[in-house]
């Protein structure tokens, strides 16, 4: 079912993200895919994410989908002029892929080639408003297309960010701009969770809340480090310090959580499995998913 239809018709929406591969072997993440596929209503393709060199999301996304799944091409503007992007926007079109999650992107400076050279030539805001210009058949500077691309698009959304007003402008920006959906950075309690539904209860847009499966103490401290802008609490941080299986603690905490998000008034879950992607099947079993 393509993904606009599912969150048409179903409460509770599940999306999963899984890397391209680090090479040209594509067999391992697709074998992933396969085993959650039916169990889930569309697979997140990164786009060199944290700025760490994948196989393109353009190419996993339509492997995926000639597998028979249903992607959502993640689409950054850290490493394309506009030329590039409206070229892989129009690609991904060509190849049959409906759902691009659009996003500013993480500074080269913090992946595995930090002296890459930073193009955002763009911002996610105005990528956003020109694939929707592109879907009007236009290009950027008005020539007319032959031919026009259909997307559901999305965006991502930090509810940890300060001043959180200003999230919230970039938010509506982004809705004005053709945004169709929404998927968080993650949530680990359900207390910030309960604040963030109230901040944006208000907002008619479709949001799906982020679900990371923690691995051990050591990642907690990386993410709250160099990736979150709210540190993890002190608590969880402690259930797996004392853990005698700390990946079993993680992924049971999460389908905790996701349990608790079902009785909430969410869309739906991404699940974003940062290197636990062997671990999804039991954390959709214990979830109930």
């Amino acid at each position: 079912m393509k993904l606009r239809d599912t969150f048409n018709k179903k409460d509770f929406v599940v999306t999963v993200e899984i890397p391209p591969p680090r090479g040209t072997n594509v067999r391992d993440a697709l074998a992933i895919a396969e085993k959650i596929g039916d169990r889930i209503d569309a697979i997140n393709v990164t786009d060199n994410q944290r700025g760490i060199m994948r196989m393109s999301s353009l190419a996993f996304s339509h492997l995926l989908k000639e597998s028979g799944h249903e992607p959502i091409m993640q689409i950054t503007c850290r490493d394309r002029n506009r030329l590039a992007l409206q070229s892989d926007v129009l690609g991904a079109a060509a190849l049959s892929i409906e759902n691009l999650c659009v996003m500013t992107g993480d500074h080269p400076s913090l992946g595995d080639h930090p002296d890459a050279k930073a193009v955002f030539d763009l911002d996610s805001v105005q990528l956003i408003d020109i694939i929707s210009r592109l879907q009007r058949g236009e290009s950027m500077i008005g020539k007319r297309l032959n031919g026009s691309p259909e997307f559901f698009l999305g965006g991502v959304l930090n509810p940890f960010a300060a001043p959180f007003e200003l999230q919230l402008m970039k938010l509506r920006k982004k809705i004005e701009a053709g945004t169709e959906f929404f998927q968080t950075q993650p949530f680990f309690d359900i207390e910030s969770l309960k604040e963030f539904l109230d901040r944006v209860k208000d907002i008619n847009t479709k949001i799906l809340i982020g679900v990371t499966p923690l691995r051990s103490a050591k990642m907690i401290h990386f993410l709250n480090e160099k990736v979150l802008t709210r540190p993890i609490p002190d608590n969880i941080i402690s259930k797996l310090e004392s853990a005698d299986d700390p990946v079993r603690e993680g992924i049971e905490l999460a389908s905790e959580f996701v349990h608790r998000t079902k009785d909430m008034m969410v869309d739906g879950i991404h699940i974003m499995p940062i290197g636990s992607e062997a671990h999804l099947p039991l954390l959709l079993d214990l979830a109930g998913l």
